[in-house]
C-alpha cells in the first residue's frame, strides 16, 4: 500500500490495466468522502506501487464523482 493511502481508508476498487503495471485505487475515507491515487509498477521498484500523483488529497462527495474524476485524470481507465 502506498503511503498515500492512509491506513484508514478503505479501498473500494483496484483497477489495473491489461500489462498490470498501472492501477488506480478508489477509496472511502472514515468521514464520508471518496478518492483515488494512481500508482506505477516497475521491475525497478522491485514490484512495488509507487504513486505517480497527488489525486488522494482530493475529497469527493461520492464514490461516482471520484470515479469519474479518476477516468478524466488517468486517461487508461477510459
Amino acid at each position: 500500500m502506498s503511503l498515500r493511502i492512509d491506513e484508514s481508508w478503505i479501498v473500494l476498487a483496484s483497477i489495473e490495466n491489461e500489462q498490470h503495471d498501472r492501477c488506480v485505487d478508489l477509496f472511502a475515507r472514515p468521514g464520508g468522502t471518496f478518492g483515488f491515487e494512481a500508482f506505477r509498477r516497475d521491475p525497478e521498484d522491485a514490484g512495488r506501487w509507487t504513486a505517480v500523483s497527488d489525486h488522494s488529497a482530493i475529497s469527493y462527495l461520492t464514490r461516482d464523482r471520484a470515479m469519474h474524476a479518476a477516468r478524466r485524470a488517468v486517461p487508461r481507465l477510459t
